[in-house]
């Protein structure tokens, strides 16, 4: 019989699948922060040269004796503005100067030294390291070694859960992002604080993913959708924890300290959550599994017969190996469209909310409570719809509002921008719902010998979005002007336009059993595969029992 049966037996969704959701909706929870955490680590204002001498020199204007020093000193740019990376260079006794005390005949040379507005932040990683002007680059770059950090991890600790098993594999990425992070708030320059992004980004997805796969693996098929929208659900939690620590502390230390800690209480999980039972027996532990299924159904208040699951049929044991991926034509095209996904969207406009017009902390609180109705669209569409027209559809509408900023950023006044803001919020909230349809769709479509290290590989790719989003949002600074603004946007609407089409090849997932063996998997689209799911989920299927 097929392995789902036994969930029919022992409680599809019981009280003990309730009590492990519980803990593994907290750990998914508090991976959220970890993920934005640039935002206000990297977070930058307005800031300028500092006057040259001038020790108690500060960004906002100390009385008419310091106007007329960075008059004196500071140039003003193209638009008018206080130059960031120039000032005088003033030869005192060749200096003419005209009435706003500014000097007509001085050359300009680089700065050295700057000064910040602390209207938002009294302290980032940005402002202690200096990363402006010719150092800029190194803003987008840590962003984008972090998401590298995450692409490794999924590849990496993918393959460890399919190895190791689900719970090993977790309590060790939960350790490894706790010191990650807290050493990340002691980085003393930029180098460490980049390696140890990249080790934070790496720990992240590995618990963020094994938490998922062991949510997907405890529950039944009637009840594994709304097991995994759910968790989706509440990772803007995270995010708003998150603002509330950055609102608060406005310092990028104590906002690192505050993500980290949450971590530690996790060890506790590692006594209470179980094993996954489909990782056990697929991995030869036969009287494991039989052991923990047992506690479950006792636990749920059901009575079972002593015999169980002897004839459950998941083919030739399979360790999970990233090849198996593409061992034949059909799981490879399905991969490979898989780890296209709306990552670069979803993690675009959350890194960068300071490309959208208004204020940086509440864009950034619309940026994560949009995820919200974004994470409940998909509950009543992917079961009505599909899978697949229900993602067709995110895509679609959400690669046409970012793509419709291009008319109001150029032909709209300033003082209506925000419906620029409006329509990226509109993006966010459609990727939101195609990443949390995709999430499913990917875990349905991997067969449990390779779920772990697929998944892991479609995280891994898809934060290849993750990577290239930083410097996709630095073309704004790049082109410049108000037509700027919108190729970031219109880059992130094309990416998710292609995602819709691409989407259409996949099979739909809907009412069928979950692929347990690679053969499964190759005949995943069959009549046969097909009429044997039916059978199964109209409970025609003879279940037979055998002693455990």
């Amino acid at each position: 019989m097929e392995f789902d049966a036994i969930f029919k037996e022992i409680g599809e969704f019981g009280l003990y699948q309730k009590r492990n959701y519980f803990y593994i909706l907290f750990a998914w929870i508090i991976t959220g922060p970890i993920m934005v955490l640039s935002v206000f680590v990297m977070g930058s204002q307005d800031y300028r040269c500092q006057i040259p001498g001038l020790q108690n020199d500060s960004y906002a204007v100390q009385g008419k004796q310091h106007t007329d020093l960075i008059h004196k000193f500071i140039p003003l740019d193209s638009d008018g503005e206080y130059d960031k990376c120039y000032l005088y260079n003033i030869d005192r006794s060749k200096a003419v100067f005209d009435n706003e005390s500014r000097p007509i005949n001085a050359s300009k040379i680089k700065c050295s030294a700057w000064v910040y507005d602390q209207t938002l932040f009294h302290q980032t990683f940005v402002m202690k390291e200096n990363l402006v002007c010719d150092n800029k680059y190194k803003v987008s770059l840590s962003k984008t070694i972090f998401f590298a950090g995450v692409l490794i991890g999924s590849f990496l600790f993918g393959m460890c859960s399919d190895l190791f098993g689900r719970r090993k594999t977790l309590l060790f990425c939960i350790a490894f992002e706790l010191a990650s992070t807290l050493a990340l708030a002691w980085s003393f320059n930029y180098v460490i604080y980049v390696v140890f992004s990249f080790c934070s980004g790496a720990a992240c997805v590995g618990v963020f993913m094994t938490t998922f796969v062991l949510a997907m693996e405890w529950v039944g098929p009637s009840q594994r959708t709304n097991a995994g929208l759910v968790l989706g659900f509440t990772s803007p939690l995270g995010g708003l924890y998150l603002e509330l620590i950055a609102y608060f502390t406005r310092d990028w230390f104590w906002t690192v300290i505050g993500s980290a800690v949450p971590f530690a209480p996790l060890f506790i999980l590692y006594w209470f959550l179980p094993e996954s039972p489909r990782w056990l027996y697929g991995a030869g532990k036969k009287e494991d599994a039989c052991k923990l299924l047992v506690k479950a159904a006792k636990y749920n208040g059901k009575e079972i017969s002593s015999k169980l699951f002897d004839d459950v049929d998941l083919g030739p044991k399979q360790t999970g190996k990233i090849w198996m991926l593409f061992s034949d034509r059909r799981l490879g095209v399905r991969t490979v469209i898989i780890f296209y996904t709306a990552s670069m969207v979803f993690y675009g406009l959350s890194l960068n909310t300071g490309i959208l017009y208004g204020d940086y902390y509440i864009n950034f609180l619309l940026v994560t409570l949009v995820e919200f109705p974004g994470n409940v669209i998909p509950l009543p569409m992917i079961e009505r719809l599909g899978r697949i027209k229900s993602h067709f559809i995110y895509m679609g509408f959400g690669g046409l509002a970012c793509l419709s900023t291009i008319l109001t950023v150029n032909y709209v006044g300033k003082d209506l921008q925000y419906i620029t803001t409006a329509l990226a919020m509109l993006g966010k909230l459609f990727a939101t719902a195609a990443f949390a349809t995709i999430y499913v769709l990917s875990a349905e479509l991997f067969p449990t010998a390779i779920r772990n290290i697929g998944m892991g590989s479609s995280s891994c790719w898809a934060r290849v979005g993750g990577m290239i989003s930083p410097f996709i949002a630095d073309t704004a600074d790049l082109v410049g002007g108000t037509s700027g603004t919108a190729i970031p946007l219109s880059i992130f609407g094309g990416a998710c336009l292609l995602a819709a089409v691409l989407t259409l090849i996949l099979p739909e997932t809907l009412h069928q059993m979950l692929p347990e063996t690679i053969e499964d998997g190759k005949n995943f689209t069959t009549k046969e595969y097909k009429e044997k799911s039916k059978k199964y989920l109209q409970g025609t299927q003879e279940i037979i029992i055998t002693q455990c």
